[in-house]
């Protein structure tokens, strides 16, 4: 028979309480179990002395018989002083998965499409901004002649008038 030290949850909903019990690992969750050796709170706030109450005595005992703790009560038993729990390391942890890769190298060639359009257009107007731009110059000089023309031609009219 593997006997865990692991947490059974109990309380309302969205209002979690844990037990700490010894209980055969082939069980359920919050099924039948051996015996209760402790609690955990996980409303209180972390430094509250009630947050996690183990009784450290009959966990000792149950690890000599071999009991192996789960990892979130490794974790206790650690803070605790009982027992040594190791690091775990995944360096893979935080690299994206292949779809999402996927999706990156999709966006990356979007994004170079989009950057080659625009290098186009820009190029595309700048090369006929260059031709029209002498013309307009010259279109300037009459049409500033034109406005003097009228200009005259309105203080006419108001000394008619």
């Amino acid at each position: 028979m593997a006997v865990k030290i692991r947490l059974a949850r109990g309380g309302a909903k969205k209002r979690p309480y844990y037990r700490v019990v010894v209980a055969d690992s082939r069980s359920p969750r919050d099924g039948k179990y051996i015996e209760k050796v402790g609690t955990h709170n996980p409303l209180l706030p972390k430094d509250h002395q009630d947050r996690i109450k183990l009784d450290l005595e009959r966990i000792e005992f149950w690890l000599s018989q071999g009991a192996k703790p789960t990892d979130r009560v490794a974790r206790f038993l650690d803070a605790a002083g009982v027992l040594k729990r190791e690091a775990r390391n995944n360096p893979l942890k935080g690299k994206p998965g292949a779809k999402a890769l996927e999706r990156i190298e999709e966006q990356k060639e979007k994004a170079a499409a989009a950057a080659e359009a625009a290098a186009e257009a820009e190029a595309a107007a700048a090369a006929a901004e260059e031709a029209p731009a002498e013309e307009a110059v010259a279109e300037e000089a009459p049409a500033e002649e034109a406005v003097a023309e009228e200009a005259p031609a309105e203080e006419e009219k108001k000394e008619e008038a």
